[in-house]
């Protein structure tokens, strides 16, 4: 194809500032690129493309045009955008200087602007460069990859795995991609360091648990109760059995419940809030560094859009009460459609559960329970990858019907509602196990049945937790290998079938013709094109998954203490990987300025909240450390006697199993299949997990005993962590000393410079 360049504006020499120190001199700079199809002359595609390049060359932007398999368009701003940014925003003796006074910008700042105004430019129908893009008329808007020296250094530093253990430059990336891509490395960074000390108290809970394997006194009753005959698990094909055959669950229960978790559960308390506090001192550090510390976001983007157009006026804050009502319903409808896919996983396991313990293969009638946690727990995997699209699309639904007013504005609220989703798809399921699994299932001979038909599910003799040890495992597994596996190996395919695909046609050389030099811009517009696309929201991806995984670590710590080692492993990974992505597979983002996290910071603050209480909950209702601490203190063989060598758990098993006469069955339900060694004369009576008198099946007195005991366990837990976290907080200063005095000088030497300046000219 042949290659063609116009400039669209005339040629003009432009200052210093236009230059990049880390490029030759005389190669050209160029801010962005747009990228069309090649539409047919007098199109109405091209009637509008040539609209909004007429706009831009009346703003003094210099267009030039490339042809290939595509139209590229570079396009590069006139210096006056720039020292107009400058007066308005920069610091107060810049304003002084001349229109024609050299100022050096930076990159990123440059992209910022050019982005703005093609993003805010509109055409004489009305219409802006995304309205355009949905209609085809340009395919792609992008900043380019400059082979500049930090780039480089990115690329051979950063940017690879062998790099994993160094330490990460973040004053470079943020000279490269802007404040809040440095930001976001700079708070995974700090998560991720701190994750080392949590993830050496998990492995140290995980261990002095291994020690009670064999130990534990509640194990060794399990495992020697061979004549303990208990209720069948299903209805008709399920046998009974002896509590001995689950010895080694048992063992495996009491490994994840035992004191030491009570007290890792507090600890991830406070952790969760000292790494919060911490983060609020490096932050504030960061962005003094920067001077960023008082930067305003919103007189910002006023001060582009004057700059984009001198007759524009602000868009007025505003709220509809009746646009919120809707988005509220809206949103309550969402969480209930998310509410019933984790009862929808809830029936799986139910019925999953009841073919299984009906199959013919033996070692899946035994195991049909931990198969059927499993399986659900795979399939609750696959619904966070579906729901994880559907719940994207509609946050920004309901975003749109918010209008809000600025971009900020709008990530805010997305960042809120897509969060809200996420959880729900995330934890239904957990919370289901957690604090109703084996509790609303009912009794023998009155149980509650789904349909009438299949029985609720029922926990293990030695407790719950272990259900959701394996859920979470499960599922943090997977999240943490296949997703980031086809995180990185989607870019790098995609890239490479791209590059394969839209290689530029080498021109043919006809005999006694010269070769025509191609255009060095060409293949690099080219290269960065065959690159994957960004968008608003890529970097607002990565916050969410690590903010995802945060909840999985804190929120349900006490059943997988291993949570935080899984997340720290991971992390070492995505930072490398994401920064890979974005120097090497994706195009240049557009880089934002920022000087916190956001949003996210607040999310985080509530998931702390939620981890004091969804631990308090754990402990007090999915484990058994209260009930055993109850009978310990008040029904076991140490009350009221000194008896110093026996174990004050002694009896506890024989103690929280009630008993049921088998004659009380339902009619309905078929006779179970008899143990090999019992005969069915012999079997009056069987045994199941609750406190339940034997006559009439109403509680016991020990059940209101530890009822009463887990309530007041959870109010002094939660009360006791949220004191800590407060005083916590209170005691580590959001902003360091040394941070505080840098700023305080900095402003007095503002002010006597200004004092000097206007004295200097009253004698003059």
């Amino acid at each position: 194809m042949q290659q063609d360049e116009i400039l669209l504006t005339p040629w003009r020499d432009y200052p210093v500032e236009d230059t990049d120190p880390f490029t030759p001199p005389r190669e050209e700079k160029w801010d962005f690129v747009l990228v069309s199809d090649i539409h047919e002359m007098g199109s109405e595609k091209e009637t509008k493309r040539k609209k909004f390049l007429d706009e831009l060359s009346k703003k003094g932007f210099v267009i030039k045009k490339i042809e290939d398999t595509k139209l590229f368009y570079g396009v590069r701003a006139p210096q006056q955008v720039f020292w107009k940014y400058q007066c308005l925003l920069g610091k107060p003796d810049k304003k002084l200087q001349s229109e024609n006074s050299p100022q050096d910008i930076p990159v990123t700042t440059r992209i910022r602007i050019v982005h703005f105004i093609l993003q805010n430019t509109v055409t004489p129908d009305l219409e802006k460069l995304n309205d355009l893009m949905k209609k085809k008329v340009f395919e792609a808007a992008f900043p380019l990859h400059e082979k500049e020296a930090v780039r480089e250094f990115l690329k051979e530093k950063w940017a690879r795995w062998r790099g994993l253990f160094n330490k990460q430059p973040i004053e470079k990336i943020r000279c490269y991609f802007g404040e809040k891509v440095a930001l976001y490395f700079a708070w995974l960074g700090w998560y991720t360091y701190l994750l080392g000390f949590a993830a050496l108290a998990g492995v140290l809970t995980f261990v002095a648990g291994i020690t009670l394997f064999s130990s534990s006194q509640v194990s060794r009753e399990i495992c020697e109760a061979n004549t303990t005959v208990m209720c069948p698990l299903c209805d008709n094909k399920c046998p009974y059995w002896v509590l001995s055959d689950t010895c080694t669950y048992a063992k495996v229960t009491h490994m994840i419940d035992n004191e030491a978790t009570v007290l890792f559960a507090i600890f991830m308390a406070l952790w969760a809030t000292v790494f919060l506090e911490l983060w609020k001192r490096q932050r504030a550090t960061v962005v003094t560094n920067w001077d960023l510390y008082g930067w305003d976001e919103e007189e910002e983007e006023l001060a582009m859009e004057l700059i984009n157009n001198l007759q524009h006026e602000p868009r007025k804050y505003q709220h509809s009460y009746f646009r919120s009502t809707i988005v509220l319903l809206l949103v309550l409808l969402m969480i209930m459609v998310l509410i019933g896919i984790a009862h929808a996983l809830v029936i799986y396991r139910v019925i999953a559960r009841a073919l299984f313990a009906q199959s013919s293969l033996g070692l899946l009638r035994e195991q049909a329970d931990t198969v059927a946690v499993m399986t659900g727990a795979v399939l609750h995997y696959i619904t966070i990858v579906i729901m994880t699209k559907i719940n994207r699309h509609v946050a920004l639904f309901l975003c749109n019907l918010e209008k809000p007013r600025t971009f900020s504005q709008r990530e805010n609220n997305f960042t809120m509602k897509i969060f809200t989703f996420q959880f729900f798809t995330n934890f239904s399921s957990l919370i289901y196990i957690a604090f109703f699994l084996g509790r609303i299932n009912g009794h023998p001979g009155h149980y509650v049945r789904i349909a009438g038909r299949w029985r609720l599910e029922e926990c293990h003799p030695s407790g719950c937790i272990t259900d959701l040890f394996i859920q979470m495992a499960i599922i943090m597994l997977l999240k943490q290998t296949i997703s980031n596996v086809m995180e990185y190996l989607i870019p790098w395919i995609s890239h490479k079938l791209r590059k394969k695909h839209k290689q530029p046609q080498k021109r043919s050389i006809i005999l006694g013709e010269e070769e025509e030099a191609e255009d060095p811009c060409k293949r690099q517009w080219l290269s960065n094109y065959e690159l994957n696309e960004v968008n608003v929201f890529s970097l607002f991806n990565e916050f969410l998954e690590m903010i995802i995984q945060y909840s999985f670590t804190t929120i349900f710590v006490a059943a997988f203490p291993l949570a935080p080692l899984l997340a720290f492993l991971n992390n070492l990974f995505e930072i490398h990987l994401d920064a890979i992505k974005m120097v090497r597979l994706h195009r240049r983002m557009v880089p934002r300025r920022a000087n916190d996290i956001g949003i996210w910071l607040q999310v985080l603050e509530a998931i702390g909240i939620l981890a004091v209480i969804g631990n308090g909950l754990v402990i007090a209702i999915t484990s058994d450390f209260i009930p055993m601490q109850v009978y310990k203190y008040m029904y076991s063989p140490c009350v009221g006697e000194n008896h110093t060598n026996v174990d004050c758990s002694t009896g506890y098993i024989n103690h929280s199993l009630s008993v049921f006469r088998i004659r009380d069955f339902e009619p309905d339900m078929g006779m179970p299949e008899m143990l090999p060694n019992f005969d069915r004369d012999e079997i009056t009576e069987c045994r199941y997990r609750d406190y339940r008198h034997a006559d009439d099946y109403t509680y016991t007195i020990q059940f209101w005993h530890i009822f009463a005991a887990r309530l007041a366990f959870l109010i002094i837990f939660e009360h006791v962590a949220l004191c800590v976290k407060l005083i916590a907080a209170w005691y580590i200063p959001d902003v360091p000393q040394k941070v505080k005095n840098k700023l305080l000088f900095r402003k007095h030497a503002d002010l006597r410079k200004e004092l000097s300046m206007m004295e200097y000219s009253t004698e003059v």
